[in-house]
């Protein structure tokens, strides 16, 4: 019985990291469809002469920064499909998310002024919390795992042991 148990086991396994797998190439065609819309909006203000205007150039950089929470989150799919630490990726992303509200960040569209200084508060809080904890995350592995980078000594790094 139990050797049944781990073949079904060791099967849905298996799936699962298929299932990852597709996650992460259906993260890389939305980042592809992601990059051509930016490229046609920035078209599009370039010939209209908007490119002037702040309110089109926030919702440009809104879109880069969707653009990098895919990465983020692509990033994230790979290094638990091959068992790597995910932590600093999820704060990265995490951070990435917040300072996109808070860039993109409208006063004027609350219901009112409380509502505003609510959202505008939890905000910096959030944001407060991700910073000390990528802080913390990144004193307790300085040196983050990406393949091919040089440390400041010209070693490349290598992928991080589990304990």
């Amino acid at each position: 019985m139990t050797d049944r148990i781990e073949v079904l086991a060791t099967a849905s396994e298996d799936i699962m990291r298929w299932l990852e797998l597709g996650t992460a190439y259906f993260l890389v065609a939305l980042f592809g469809i992601g990059v051509f819309d930016l490229g046609l909006s920035l078209a599009e203000l370039m010939l209209t002469g908007q490119f002037t205007d702040p309110s089109a150039v926030i919702d440009l950089i809104d879109t880069v920064l969707v653009l990098l929470i895919i990465v983020e989150v692509f990033q994230t799919v790979i290094a638990f499909s091959r068992d790597e630490p995910v932590t600093r990726i999820v704060i990265t992303a995490a951070l990435i998310a917040i300072a996109r509200k808070v860039i993109t960040f409208r006063p004027g569209e609350f219901a009112s002024t409380e509502d505003a200084l609510i959202s505008a508060v939890t905000f910096s809080l959030l944001l407060a919390v991700l910073i000390g904890g990528f802080y913390i995350v990144r004193q307790a592995d300085p040196i983050p795992f990406l393949p091919g980078r040089r440390d400041d000594d010209g070693n490349t790094t290598q992928q991080p042991k589990e304990a």
